[in-house]
């Protein structure tokens, strides 16, 4: 299934949950906020939220500095 990965195109696994999909990229949840059509996916409902053909994602990393 293809969808838009900031601002790239995608191919991934059907049925696959945005904790999945972090999990394939190797992201830790709890360093990124996920933005799917629009909208901030609240990081409690990762694994409820199944991905569909032809959404776009936005995952945005948090960077400490100083």
């Amino acid at each position: 299934m293809k969808l838009k990965l900031n601002g790239e195109d995608k191919e991934i696994s059907e049925g696959l949950s945005v904790a999945g999909l972090l999990e394939q990229l190797q992201i830790r949840p709890a360093r990124v906020v996920v933005e799917r059509n629009r909208e901030i996916v609240p990081r409690d409902a990762y694994g409820a939220i199944f991905l569909a053909e032809g959404d776009t994602l936005e995952i945005v990393h948090f960077v400490g500095g100083g």
